[in-house]
């Protein structure tokens, strides 16, 4: 049985793939093109069209003291229907947006993805006799991004059980017949996210199978410290979130810049999410400006805020 410390380096990894951080971004609404999932949302990003994303917000919106309920029940009837238009409700999505910053959205978020999630994931693991913190992560995160159901079949026929031949050799032969299906699917999406198995590899070539903090993940640090802060993980970056966005030098750096690029592309335009204000998130931004006949000055203030749906 996994400590809660584990369970949090566990849910950390998985983050970081979702999000990039290790607590998670619960306000983080992403739209990939050509994703038949849709808009997603939240922590471990879940899909308008599984209707997980309805189920969550529903559960919001009947949480008590939740800050944005009246706002966000109107919607319901839409998300469960699963109505993909609201792919391009900029309204919707800066709600989604700022319900993140909400304590009972947080709380939500966290009992709702270890129902759908976590829970469905321990069992499944324990049901193949795999105990370890890193090969429960490793289910955890197919149970997330889907298809572990699949993999476990095509990795005992071509390898066997976990019985047969150890939880650690069963785990890197899993992770193998998953990067080799991800590299190889129809799906040019699903090329990108080999990262995921590669993250795996890089913690066994460690010998890290007891998620033994500190460690990193994809560059990003998993310590106790992290884990275990207290407070809102977003709050140190709420004063930044209101300034100017603009080409200057040195480049502008920080989470706000991010979620620039982030809207951005989400709205079709092609730039690296680096959180680096440069040239190239420069001509994103006049782009877009060009397109929605806002002042083109490459500067992002409120309007252009609002017309991407960022910003409070």
């Amino acid at each position: 049985m996994l400590t809660e410390l584990q369970k949090r380096a566990a849910q950390a990894i998985v983050n970081i793939f979702e999000t990039s951080r290790p607590l998670g971004d619960y306000g983080k609404v992403t739209l990939l093109q050509g994703d038949s999932g849709h808009l997603t949302y939240g922590r471990s990003q879940t899909t308008l069209s599984s209707g997980n994303l309805y189920l969550l917000i529903k559960r919001y919106c009947e949480s008590a003291g939740a800050e944005l309920a009246e706002a966000l029940t109107p919607y319901l009837g839409r998300l469960e229907d699963r109505d993909v238009n609201l792919d391009q409700d900029m309204k919707f999505r800066r709600l989604l947006r700022d319900a993140g910053r909400d304590p009972v959205m947080q709380s939500a978020q966290d009992r709702f993805f270890d129902s759908v999630y976590w829970n469905p994931a321990t069992r499944a693991a324990r049901a193949i006799a795999v105990e370890q913190a890193l090969g429960v992560g490793v289910v955890y995160d197919s149970c997330i991004h889907g298809s572990w159901s699949r993999m476990l079949g095509r990795t005992e026929e071509r390898f066997g059980k976990v019985a047969d031949i150890g939880e650690k050799q069963w785990i890197q032969d899993y992770i193998e017949v998953r990067r080799d299906w991800l590299a190889h699917h129809s799906n040019n999406l699903l090329h990108k996210t080999v990262y995921r198995m590669n993250s795996f590899r890089e913690l066994i070539e460690e010998g890290n199978w007891d998620l033994d903090l500190p460690f990193t993940c994809r560059g990003v640090l998993v310590s106790e410290s992290v884990l275990t802060e207290p407070g809102d993980p977003r709050a140190s970056s709420e004063a930044d979130e209101m300034r100017l966005l603009r080409l200057r030098t040195p480049f502008l750096r920080g989470e706000d810049v991010r979620a620039l690029q982030e809207a951005l592309a989400e709205a079709g335009l092609t730039l690296t999410q680096d959180g680096i204000f440069g040239p190239a998130t420069d001509n994103a931004v006049r782009k877009w400006q060009k397109q929605h006949d806002l002042l083109v000055d490459g500067i992002v203030g409120p309007a252009t805020s609002a017309s991407l749906g960022i910003g409070g």
